[in-house]
């Protein structure tokens, strides 16, 4: 399918005459009469009723920041993360409420080498879904959605991080 713009007419095979209200990487949102608000994908084979060519204002930092996103996703390097300088040589306490019991002390930059894994591990599961043959677009789109609550619950950890690029983000919506 080309490229549609915010403000596009189509009509799809199952939720009708709807408009393209948001651009996204892979869909688009579409606001149908019958329907409501829906993802398309944008190689979904829809009727294009009226095309609006898409709008491309992109600053250097969004095209810097798409660009970062690109390599991180794309990339088999494993980027340096670094812990913010007030942890370094820190240690966590994990004190039991029962007196009796030992605390755990665990090396801050430990745990936090174990949450950058983790995040690595979340972003190739993201690729595999996207690239996943059987899955259906909506499956994608609905494992995505996982991930993305995934992201925003690891907020808490955003304060382990020296550059605010390497934080953890969930849905801004």
């Amino acid at each position: 399918m080309e490229l549609l713009g915010v403000g596009s007419r189509i009509s799809h095979p199952s939720y009708g005459t709807g408009v393209v209200i948001r651009l996204h990487k892979r869909i688009y949102d579409v606001c149908f009469v019958e329907g409501g608000i829906k993802p398309v994908a944008k190689d979904f084979e829809v009727e294009v009723i009226e095309r609006i060519e898409p709008e491309y204002n992109v600053s250097f930092s969004e095209a810097e920041d798409a660009l970062i996103k690109i390599l991180r996703e794309w990339s088999d390097v494993t980027e340096v993360v670094t812990i913010a300088d007030k942890w370094k040589d820190g240690v966590m306490l994990l004190q039991p409420a029962d007196k009796s019991l030992q605390p755990k002390e665990v090396p801050i930059d430990v745990f936090f080498n174990k949450i950058v894994m983790l995040r690595d591990r979340l972003r190739v599961m993201e690729q595999k879904i996207n690239a996943h043959k059987v899955l259906t677009n909506d499956e994608k789109i609905e494992l995505q959605q996982y991930i993305t609550r995934i992201y925003g619950s690891l907020t808490t950890f955003n304060v382990l991080f020296k550059h605010k690029g390497d934080q953890f983000v969930g849905d801004r919506s």
